[in-house]
């Protein structure tokens, strides 16, 4: 009995969490540009600016330890630094907006809050300890980033809808 709990629950999982979270971290490879990702999360971007929005970026995911890792490879690999990259590794299980609210409902608001808090907290400083235990490797990793231009990627607005569509059917109707 305990084997087949396992079994289904791992087929559920890949099925409900893992696929859509490829598709998920697809969609910041395509809809996302690289710019944006340098500027806002990139190793040479304001450090406030960058592990503020890495720290609170989860907020909008529902996503597992494990269903992050994807997004994580993501924007890393996109040229977000370690640090931010690493806050938002820790800080999208933790501070998404379903784990808030279940947080704050069962076990009450004082520690939903403080969840959120020290969620966003914890991330930073995870971020920033992660920054300076490689900071040789990250800078690097920044000097051989080159501010190139990024090509104009023209896509019709039905292929986003498109896409947009199949996502959202995926994520609420699968459940």
């Amino acid at each position: 009995m305990r084997l087949q709990l396992s079994r289904w629950y791992a087929r559920e999982h890949v099925l409900l969490c893992l696929v859509p979270a490829f598709f998920i971290a697809g969609a910041i490879g395509v809809f996302i540009s690289q710019a944006a990702v340098m500027k806002y999360l990139g190793a040479r971007a304001n450090k406030v600016l960058a592990y503020g929005v890495a720290s609170v970026s989860g907020s909008i995911l529902a996503v597992c330890s494990c269903t992050v890792l994807p997004l994580f490879a993501g924007i890393w690999r996109m040229g977000a630094g370690l640090g931010p990259a690493c806050a938002f590794l820790y800080s999208g299980p933790a501070i998404n907006v379903l784990a808030i609210i279940l947080t704050a409902r069962i076990l009450g608001v004082q520690l939903g809050v403080a969840r959120a808090v020290g969620a966003i907290l914890f991330a930073i400083v995870i971020g920033l300890v992660m920054h300076f235990v490689f900071r040789k490797e990250e800078l690097e990793r920044a000097n051989g980033q080159a501010d190139l231009p990024e090509p104009e990627v023209v896509r019709p607005l039905w292929q986003n809808a498109a896409f947009f569509a199949a996502m959202i059917r995926i994520l609420v109707f699968a459940n």
